[in-house]
């Protein structure tokens, strides 16, 4: 599995995120621009010595990377109506979250409108962290595929 960070700012987050997809076995995938610098010490201190196990890659266009995957792929939203357990994962499957700051473009909402999830919260609440999001998202999406990818 994949995650896909689209433009993230707080490296502490990115950083947690690697951890998690260190032990996972997924990859980690940065869009461009960052909020900070891949060399930043809150970047490395979050994701510890976690870094020498991990598949992570950048990429300025994301776009473009998703109208030519033949991947599944999935986006996560305060926005979205589904509900993050209804989504049809698979191993291969993409999981794409939004800046913290500004979340997801609309184009991405008008362009792929049935790709979007969301977990619940109570109304009127702000957002999860970014950090918390993503792990809940990656270990149901590994629930429904068995935890298969960590059997290998």
């Amino acid at each position: 599995m994949k995650i896909i960070l689209f433009q993230p700012q707080i490296p502490q987050n990115t950083g947690t995120i690697a951890r998690t997809c260190s032990v996972t076995g997924s990859q980690l995938l940065l869009v461009h621009p960052l909020g900070f610098s891949t060399a930043s010490r809150h970047l490395k201190r979050a994701g510890l010595d976690y870094w020498n196990d991990l598949n992570v890659k950048e990429m300025d266009d994301l776009d473009t990377y998703l109208k030519e995957t033949t991947h599944p792929f999935f986006f996560f939203s305060s926005k979205a109506t589904q509900c993050y357990t209804t989504a049809p994962y698979s191993e291969e499957s993409q999981l794409i979250f939004g800046s913290e700051e500004s979340g997801l473009p609309e184009r991405f909402h008008t362009q792929w409108p049935e790709h979007f999830y969301r977990i619940p919260m109570k109304a009127s609440s702000r957002c999860l962290n970014l950090a918390c999001s993503s792990a809940i998202v990656l270990y149901e999406a590994m629930r429904q595929t068995s935890f298969s990818t960590l059997k290998r």
